[in-house]
């Protein structure tokens, strides 16, 4: 029996479920392109992009624990217009390209939004209203009715389909992920990582830069999944998982809980961009064994 792991997510044809997640090896445009190319890769999101260019934190801006990271790099980037003169050089991508962006107020969210989706080579857009280190960013994505505003602005200036990444630093999620929907939402993407703090016990002082940075990693997972399951009985738009993946199994639980998409992140730092083709054959052979064709036919299973 043939299993085909391709998906269509918002209008978006992906050969596989699995994504490049936003802040894993996105600001080269070369980069991307060859990452884009590999056969087990469904799609590749950018870092997150805004409208002018930003230095982001000093060092030290990532803390290594044994059960994942914490990173304050404080959305370093080149800005858009830089970023899409990147894009210009890069080639031809073989497999979607998210562009994740972001802004500090409603207007320079549609504004930057506009821009980024006007290059060709951009498929969708993912909205991040949710970094947890960088002040006047996280405010907006914990609002409904921000997030709601930023939303529709956005799908007024922009034809492509646009994915909001939301916040797990709030009970407000599920409120979060109806507002964005209701507001024209093509899909949303669950989640960003979890505000923390590493302290040294030896300096006395935090460890990052920042103070504060996010979470990510095999801690986050069962956050993130249960953040999955609870919107995906809310809201009818695709959801792509996102949060401490490490194995094919990983990536069944979020499919079964309800995502139609699986974005990889600090799995990659650990084992390489190869590991694509790792999960990829797990995900086809559990599905043979199930006797299971599609992965269309296990997103949100586990809800039945």
């Amino acid at each position: 029996m043939g299993v085909d792991l391709g998906v269509e997510l918002a209008g978006l044809n992906l050969r596989t479920p699995l994504i490049l997640a936003s802040g894993i090896l996105g600001l080269s445009g070369r980069l991307l392109v060859e990452i884009s190319r590999i056969e087990d890769v469904g799609a590749v999101t950018t870092k997150s992009i805004g409208l002018k260019p930003r230095d982001g934190y000093p060092n030290p801006t990532i803390a290594v624990l044994p059960y994942g990271f914490i990173n304050s790099m404080g959305l370093p980037n080149p800005g858009v217009d830089f970023f899409l003169k990147e894009l210009d050089e890069a080639g031809s991508f073989g497999s979607p390209l998210i562009a994740s962006f972001y802004g500090y107020s409603i207007e320079e969210i549609a504004e930057t939004a506009r821009i980024i989706a006007s290059h060709p080579s951009v498929s969708a857009l993912e909205l991040n209203v949710s970094c947890p280190h960088v002040s006047g960013i996280s405010e907006i994505g914990v609002k409904p009715e921000l997030v709601a505003e930023a939303v529709s602005k956005v799908k007024k200036e922009v034809g492509k389909p646009l994915f909001v990444k939301l916040s797990p630093n709030t009970h407000l999620i599920v409120d979060v992920a109806r507002a964005a929907a209701e507001a024209g939402a093509d899909g949303l993407t669950a989640v960003n990582t979890v505000k923390a703090i590493a302290i040294d016990a030896e300096l006395c002082k935090p460890i990052l830069s920042g103070v504060y940075g996010g979470l990510s990693g095999p801690a986050l997972k069962p956050i993130a999944l249960r953040c999955v399951y609870e919107i995906y009985e809310e809201v009818e738009i695709p959801i792509i998982g996102c949060g401490g993946v490490s194995s094919y199994l990983d990536v069944v639980e979020f499919i079964l809980a309800g995502a139609s998409a699986v974005a990889l992140g600090s799995v990659i730092a650990l084992k390489g961009i190869m590991v694509f083709r790792e999960l990829a054959r797990g995900l086809s052979e559990y599905l043979e064994r199930k006797g299971v064709r599609s992965v269309e036919e296990i997103v949100g299973l586990s809800h039945r």
